[in-house]
């Protein structure tokens, strides 16, 4: 891809913690409403990656631009206002706010719990709400407590407060992590709803999964990209299938 074509670019990126270098120069190019999917062994630097996009580990070397505006070590409170919203492998929610209130608090503009709750809710927010509900499969949840939800559920309403900030570009680290077969793949179909409006950056480890969603991979292994490309390009490479997919026995074709 064109660089000049991406909402996101990362261009030969370095990341060194204590003298490791747990990026080596990565360069990853997203276009407009794409869904990358980045995948590889543990330690490869994966979360790394998501991290120094989003200023949470600081950049030795290297950049990354954002409709070609240099962000390179910005605060993350100024790259998630920018527009690029981060959901973390762990859900971070509130578990004794309803799933609505939930994302009241993630809106644009709400500052603070309580001020955020207490504040007039107009019908273009309650409009917001509603169809961020729709689109994760959570409206007739709308009033449940989040504690009463499973864990999938839980990973929605996440997914949710990211989509409710209005971000261009979506990072979801793991999303699948933990859920059932039933809940992964409707994970796919509301990422892929997402992608109709946003561009989205997935990592992910459930092979099945990343055939479901991905329009192009990047796989990465000790701090380098190892490979980038097409489901199938990815499934037949033999260095990927060496470090990565023959260990995990799924190198069989789509």
């Amino acid at each position: 891809m064109n660089s000049d074509e991406s909402v996101l670019s990362v261009r030969d990126l370095k990341v060194v913690f204590s003298g490791f270098k747990a990026l080596k120069g990565i360069d990853l190019e997203v276009g407009d409403q794409e869904i990358v999917t980045i995948i590889g062994p543990n330690g490869a630097g994966k979360s790394t990656l998501l991290d120094a996009i989003v200023g949470k580990s600081p950049v030795a070397a290297g950049h990354v631009y954002y409709h070609g505006r240099d962000i390179t070590n910005s605060s993350p409170y100024d790259i998630a206002r920018m527009g690029i919203g981060r959901k973390f492998q762990n859900p971070n929610v509130y578990n004794e706010l309803s799933v609505f209130e939930n994302l009241l608090l993630a809106l644009k503009g709400s500052h603070g719990v309580f001020a955020s709750i207490r504040s007039k809710l107009t019908r273009a927010k309650r409009d917001k709400i509603e169809q961020v509900l729709d689109r994760i499969g959570l409206l007739d949840k709308a009033y449940a407590k989040v504690s009463s939800l499973s864990h999938g559920q839980k990973q929605w309403v996440e997914i949710g407060m990211v989509i409710a900030q209005d971000p261009t570009v979506v990072l979801l680290d793991e999303p699948t992590a933990g859920m059932t077969a039933d809940e992964t793949f409707e994970t796919g179909e509301i990422i892929q709803s997402i992608a109709r409006s946003h561009s989205v950056v997935v990592i992910e480890h459930d092979m099945e999964f990343v055939k479901q969603i991905a329009q192009r991979i990047v796989v990465l292994h000790q701090g380098e990209k190892l490979a980038e490309g097409s489901v199938q390009e990815i499934q037949s490479n033999r260095q990927v299938i060496e470090v990565y997919l023959g260990r995990e026995q799924i190198d069989k074709a789509a």
